[in-house]
């Protein structure tokens, strides 16, 4: 759940409500996820070999009439999904002729799944072509450079529930979105609940009833994810995922995600209700729903759950999100963080204080951030929780 609306502070949007308006911020603007991906981006293709050993695991088919499924959960609308589809349709075709069975590769077919709210014209075009317009052979696809060599489609949903057939995805792949929850949980804004998160937007610091209850949704949200994974891939499938992380067995230190939304950002929010612009309950109202989980607690969701068999899961030092070309111009790192928190949170903030508002915000969290370029570059570093998993026996 979150909080929506300029005249009614204390109106709760619903879940399916949230469903539909969060996304990353779209479009090509400065405070676009697509120009402020590039940490991700960076993130990822550390973890490539990691993935590779996962795409290892999958059984190849010999079937060529049935079609290779790949879909990334949760793609976003930057260029980093495209060039993770094009790693994994290209190591599975390495696999199948290296193979010495005798296997052709067969056709590769690639879904990108997000919220309806994201925007997948932004994606769409930065798709290539199929090559030869989909008539080519499998060979003269993977030759060009400049082509795709797999069949694309959007498919918009909630990943928390199902969004495809029974055993037809080969490889699931996620990265950077787990830890957005389905909701805020509906105690953390009840101005009566003991976990009620006042005066904070996250959770990071807050008191330990509201990270526990943040807990308790990221874990109820994994649980749904995997259940709806598990009916959905073949057999001899598998599945990659990344999502923030924490090192701290506290709930309430969320490590790199606290330094991010805890501090500068948090910081502004208070700037704006001391200069009277919103009220405090408007300002309590408004919490990310954003969890980094232990690996501790990532690991009783997919042991309880059952259905996959737990092939690696592990901490990842990811690195810092700012990527500034002059890391002693503290303007650019000041800069760099207020678009960060804009491109993940912007579509949020905007609904719920308004764009003018909106940039009032940013424009304070670029200040704060500015006047501690230094701090950051040192400190603010991201860990994710980095699984893969594959079909236990008993769902085969």
């Amino acid at each position: 759940m979150a909080t929506i609306g300029d005249n009614k502070d204390n109106v709760v949007v619903p879940k399916m409500k949230l469903e539909r308006m969060l996304s990353m911020k779209g479009g090509k603007g400065e405070g676009s996820y697509a120009n402020n991906s590039q940490a991700q981006a960076q993130h990822a293709r550390s973890m490539l070999h990691l993935l590779k050993e996962t795409l290892d695991l999958v059984q190849l088919t010999a079937t060529e009439d049935v079609p290779f499924v790949i879909a990334d959960l949760g793609c976003s609308c930057g260029g980093n999904t495209v060039y993770i589809i094009d790693v994994i349709v290209k190591h599975m075709v390495e696999r199948y002729e290296a193979s010495g069975g005798g296997e052709e590769a067969p056709e590769f077919s690639a879904f990108f799944s997000d919220l309806p709210s994201n925007d997948f014209n932004t994606l769409f075009q930065l798709l290539p072509p199929m090559a030869n317009n989909g008539g080519g052979s499998m060979e003269e696809c993977l030759a060009s450079t400049t082509h795709r060599s797999y069949f694309a489609a959007g498919v918009p949903g909630s990943f928390y529930r199902r969004l495809f057939p029974k055993k037809s995805v080969d490889v699931f792949y996620s990265a950077f979105s787990l830890h957005w929850l389905s909701q805020v949980p509906e105690i953390v804004v009840e101005s009566r609940s003991t976990a009620y998160n006042k005066g904070r937007i996250f959770i990071h610091g807050a008191k330990e009833s509201t990270a526990n209850a943040y807990k308790k949704q990221f874990q109820s949200d994994l649980a749904g994810f995997l259940k709806a994974r598990s009916v959905e891939m073949k057999s001899g499938g598998s599945m990659f995922l990344v999502c923030l992380g924490r090192t701290s067995v506290d709930p309430t230190d969320q490590g790199g995600a606290g330094l991010l939304f805890g501090t500068h950002y948090q910081d502004a929010w208070d700037d704006l209700v001391q200069e009277g612009l919103i009220t405090s309950e408007k300002r309590d109202n408004f919490n990310i729903p954003v969890y980094a989980p232990s690996l501790q607690d990532f690991k009783e969701v997919v042991e309880a759950d059952g259905s996959f068999h737990i092939n690696k899961l592990q901490v990842f030092r990811g690195g810092s999100p700012l990527v500034v070309s002059h890391p002693e111009d503290a303007a650019e790192v000041g800069r760099a963080l207020a678009n960060s928190c804009r491109s993940v949170s912007g579509v949020l903030v905007d609904a719920h204080i308004g764009e003018q508002l909106s940039e009032e915000l940013f424009s304070r969290v670029a200040r704060r951030a500015t006047s501690h370029a230094k701090e950051l570059l040192e400190q603010l570093q991201f860990f994710h929780i980095v699984a893969s998993l594959s079909l236990s026996h008993a769902c085969r």
